[in-house]
């Protein structure tokens, strides 16, 4: 393609992309909810005591919620097991009844501890979408041994977040062929509009013993179980007041006590700090942090990344959480390139370029709703100054404001900021800030059978403000038994988001997909699907010189036990504009750069049922690799003692061979862990990692105490070792009190 029929293109692509974000904007605008089932919550004065038995008088007076429809292994059949579901109310708080028929003999339960896995428990989940914009929703789940569950829906029901905790209560009782639950949910707990009469919801259940799952509200099962364009109604028999939740003041107090073997040095911390959580109006959220100490948060697992790019890796801190669609969502829709990443937040790099931890003075979060159709965000964290290391004391803020349209669809605009505080001499002037502004586009239709994004973002930086632009038009139109997507993005090469992750500038992809599903009627396959893929890459630098593709064709197997299968061809050809040694071999002789490859590659990859008391599953790819071969495998295992104890095994292997003079690879990685549960206030978790690229053993074992109500006794100790020698690299342990206080 020429220069000038691809400038043409592209020029035509942009008024394309335009158009059709109007064009859809038009249509998000037309569309109107529509709700298929309703229950009233009856409001009571009465005294509910929660036992799990539901045997108070009131309940026998409550409104049944029942006729489930099955999602899995078929949309189109009534649930084989009764559910019934009651909701009650009062001034405080909200109740709700449920009554599950089983078949006969054990349940499937993996753990005692809350935010469980809902794939390896049996349970009920409850979704309140208390704006009724179906876009974001609260979820409750709770398993036959009262064990809970809660977190925050976004992305109409896409995107869950389980690190959001709250306090509310469940009982459960269990019997042979069914089980009771009762719930109780305080109002202080929820946002919601003044004087509302009317929440969007849908109970849900994994009826993980029989290999089914069920729904109030009939799910098509090309959607997601926890689709939040398939909802009931839930009517309040008097509209409800103010939403109030209390201030709650959450301190902390940690000894830490670590020692680097390899520097010889030792050292021992008391630190102290906490956060705050205060409730603005009837749907924002004040959250404010001092001091923030995360030595409890689950460490990131290793894995193998054999690209040139970084892997974005998931936000596991609890203050970055609540409301975090709101700032996190903003961007490519494939991660290709977001304008804020919180993960950037608490880390820098030194003088010799090394990205290392840096300490978070203080922050402050505003986010929730304005009424039913606005959200506001706005986040602001100061980062400390690091002299040592020459690392400049960093203001980081964003803010967010979003407006629904349509019944689903909503748009975006936001600014983000990362400001330097202070003249230290180390700090160049291309260092003084980094600014990002955008708008975003959101379809998403009634039926959620359409999909999408468009979106236009540009940064500033300090002698920079001429283009630096990252835009992406994308749709996927998915109705029962197709998925169609067309994704057209491109960033520019002075594009800079600091706060944000983008691990590649200056391309234009056009990436198309189309998959067909076939429902069997009979046999061990419930559904199977093949898929096209093709993606390209253009630099626009290099006179919009093609630098990547990938074909794939593959086939992917859902089995009616649970089990999943997927078999793959890609096609691939890599530009390197630079040397690059694929191996990561320390002084090996890269592969020449400004030179194509082409390399094709099969994969297989088979999980077992995963409610089963021991779990398998492999994974394998062999074929070339640039101008080698590669071959990879993986396995991993798991193992249950009900309900008390889960172990797993995960084992990775890849062996690159390249021709002389380049270097050969042999990458391994096993990663053990172990979750016990000795009730459902006491938990030990165990993890250990071993690489023998980072030559590195490395273990992390943590016992929690929930001694109070969102309240933890945390004692965490790791430890790595050089595993040529094994000798000890690094160990710290400290010890972490945490306590929920409401006022």
């Amino acid at each position: 393609m020429t220069e000038n029929r691809i400038n043409y293109w592209w020029k035509y692509s942009r008024f394309r992309m335009i158009f059709s974000g109007l064009l859809f904007v038009v249509c998000g605008l037309s569309f109107g909810q529509s709700t298929s089932k309703q229950i009233t919550a009856r409001l009571i004065t009465d005294n509910i005591v929660l036992d799990g038995l539901m045997d108070e008088t009131i309940w026998q007076t409550a409104e049944v919620a029942s006729n489930f429809q099955q999602f899995f292994p078929s949309d189109q059949v009534e649930a084989q097991y009764t559910t019934e579901v009651r909701v009650l109310y009062s001034e405080t708080h909200l109740y709700v009844g449920i009554y599950a028929e089983k078949a006969p003999g054990d349940y499937v339960v993996s753990t005692l501890k809350r935010d469980f896995g809902a794939l390896t428990n049996d349970n009920i989940s409850l979704l309140f979408d208390t704006f009724s914009d179906g876009t974001t929703a609260y979820f409750f789940g709770v398993t036959p041994y009262g064990v809970l569950r809660e977190g925050l829906v976004s992305e109409g029901g896409a995107s869950f977040n389980n690190t959001w905790d709250i306090k509310w209560q469940a009982e459960a009782s269990r019997f042979d062929d069914h089980f009771v639950i009762e719930v109780a949910i305080p109002f202080t707990s929820l946002k919601f509009p003044e004087g509302t009469s009317t929440w969007r919801f849908r109970p849900y259940r994994w009826n993980n013993q029989s290999n089914q799952q069920d729904s109030w509200v009939k799910v098509p099962q090309q959607q997601l179980l926890s689709s939040l364009a398939d909802m009931g109604e839930l009517i309040f028999e008097k509209p409800l007041g103010e939403s109030r939740m209390p201030i709650a003041l959450i301190p902390y107090i940690n000894i830490l006590a670590d020692k680097n073997y390899g520097a010889d040095e030792s050292d021992t911390q008391f630190k102290t700090g906490g956060d705050a959580k205060i409730s603005i109006g009837n749907g924002m959220n004040l959250d404010l942090t001092l001091n923030p100490d995360f030595s409890n948060v689950e460490v990131d697992d290793i894995f193998t990344n054999l690209t040139r790019f970084e892997v974005r890796l998931p936000e596991k801190r609890q203050f970055f959480i609540d409301n975090s669609d709101l700032f996190e969502n903003f961007g490519n829709t494939f991660n290709e390139a977001k304008p804020f990443f919180s993960r950037r937040i608490g880390l820098a790099r030194n003088a010799e370029g090394n990205l290392i931890q840096n300490d978070i003075i203080g922050g402050v979060r505003l986010s929730g709703k304005l009424n039913k159709d606005w959200r506001l965000g706005v986040l602001n964290i100061q980062t400390a100054k690091d002299e040592a290391n020459e690392i400049a004391s960093n203001n980081n803020m964003m803010l967010a404001l979003q407006r629904k349209v349509g019944a689903r669809s909503n748009i975006g605009v936001f600014w983000v900021n990362r400001q330097v505080m202070g003249d230290e001499g180390y700090i160049t002037p291309d260092d003084n800030f980094n600014r990002v502004i955008g708008a975003d586009y959101n379809l998403a239709s009634e039926d959620n059978n359409w999909n999408g994004k468009f979106y236009l973002h540009k940064s500033f930086q300090p002698g920079d403000n001429t283009g630096n632009f990252s835009s992406q038009a994308t749709v996927t139109y998915n109705p029962r038994k197709w998925r169609i997507t067309e994704d057209l993005v491109y960033i520019d090469q002075d594009f800079t988001a600091d706060l944000g992750f983008v691990p590649r500038t200056d391309v234009l992809k056009w990436g198309n997909g189309i998959q067909h599903i076939f429902y069997p009627e009979n046999g061990i396959i419930n559904t199977h699907a093949p898929r096209l893929l093709t993606i390209v890459y253009w630099r626009p630098s290099l006179d919009y010189k093609k630098t990547d593709h990938r074909y794939t064709g593959s086939w992917e197997f859902a089995f009616r036990d649970q089990a999943t299968a997927e078999f793959s061809f890609t096609n691939n050809y890599i530009f390197l504009t630079a040397p690059f040694d694929p191996s990561r071999t320390a002084g090996a002789t890269p592969l020449p750069g400004d030179q194509g490859y082409t390399f094709n590659q099969a994969s297989i990859e088979f999980a077992s049922n995963n409610t089963s008391v021991f779990t398998y599953g492999a994974n394998a790819t062999i074929g070339q690799f640039f101008n080698g071969n590669i071959t990879a495998l993986g396995a991993q295992f798991g193992f249950r003692v009900q309900p008390k104890a889960q172990f797993s095994l995960r084992l990775d292997y890849n062996g690159i061979r390249l021709p002389d003079p380049y270097a050969d690879a042999n990458i391994f990685f096993a990663t053990f862990r172990s979750d016990i549960t000795f009730s459902k206030s006491l938990f030990w978790n165990t993890l250990v990692q071993y690489s023998n690229r980072q030559e590195n053993l490395g273990i992390n074992s943590r016992l929690q105490w929930r001694f109070a109500p969102l309240s933890d006794l945390f004692l965490v100790y790791n430890d790595n070792y050089f595993t040529e020698t094994f000798a000890p690299r690094f160990r710290s342990i400290n010890l972490k009190l945490t306590y929920w206080l409401n006022i």
